[in-house]
């Protein structure tokens, strides 16, 4: 359960694929002979400016990043087995990104879990393509062996804030287009297609657009939740993608302690 200014999110759990990941089993495991004939679990982060880190102008914040966030959660509640997080998040990129360098970013390091959350960058591209680029990803992943979670992203502002909050004219000028692509249902659409074909490959799922959305639609303004008014969440807002891909590598929330707090944030795990 999420609470963001006194809305209540219900988890998602009916769109995951009802699994047990490997990376669950080994630590509820927990065993020094686990840790001694596996080795550490390995976890691969693919994605855009949001995996890399970024939140504004300012520069990355790579200690609050989600995957971050959702490495001292693993840490806090299974603390015998040490956890990677292999971050491949770069900026502007897309989902071709992705594929190009799979064997560089992805499949040298043998992960046990490969998280992939793309659709901001690709949205400019043609629909066709972001699924077939998603497509042959999720499958070179299943060739691996590795589990693999298709984390849906932030939602894009769905309106403007005065041109002097943006970093540059560059970005108030984008900020027309993200807006139009939220608006008009484009980014409805490539995110529910991409979640579509995920299914379709065997490949578990975790909303966190259908969060977004849902606290959209009950009025909260979601671009006031964009450090950069576009589409970068707040470093607060990374809590529910962490708290998301937890409860979907589990199958139940974080009850622990809570790992990171961030003064003055809007979302309260």
């Amino acid at each position: 359960m999420v609470r963001l200014f006194g809305h209540i999110l219900c988890s998602e759990r009916k769109i995951n694929i009802m699994k047990e990941f490997n990376i669950a089993k080994g630590l509820r495991e927990g065993s020094l002979d686990y840790h001694i004939n596996h080795g550490p679990i390995n976890v691969v982060v693919c994605g855009d400016s949001v995996t890399h880190g970024c939140v504004n102008h300012l520069g990355n914040h790579f200690d609050t990043v989600y995957h971050a966030r959702l490495r001292m959660m693993l840490n806090t509640a299974y603390p015998d087995i040490p956890v990677n997080i292999i971050n491949n998040g770069v900026g502007g990129m897309w989902a071709e990104y992705a594929v190009k360098n799979f064997e560089r970013d992805v499949a040298c390091h043998h992960p046990d879990l490969v998280i992939i959350c793309y659709g901001l960058n690709d949205v400019n591209d043609p629909l066709e393509s972001y699924l077939g680029n998603l497509g042959t990803f999720f499958d070179k992943v299943n060739e691996l062996g590795a589990d693999c979670i298709f984390m849906t992203p932030n939602m894009m502002n769905t309106s403007l804030v005065e041109t002097s909050l943006y970093a540059n004219e560059g970005e108030a000028g984008y900020a027309k287009v993200t807006m139009e692509y939220q608006l008009g249902g484009r980014l409805d659409e490539y995110i529910n297609a991409a979640k579509e074909l995920a299914l379709s490959k065997g490949i578990a799922v975790c909303d966190c657009y259908a969060k977004w959305k849902a606290l959209y639609e009950s009025g909260v303004d979601v671009t006031q939740l964009l450090a950069n008014y576009i589409n970068h969440p707040t470093r607060e807002m990374h809590a529910l993608f962490a708290e998301s891909l937890y409860e979907t590598i589990f199958g139940e929330p974080y009850t622990g302690p809570k790992v990171l707090d961030v003064d003055g944030g809007m979302y309260k795990g």
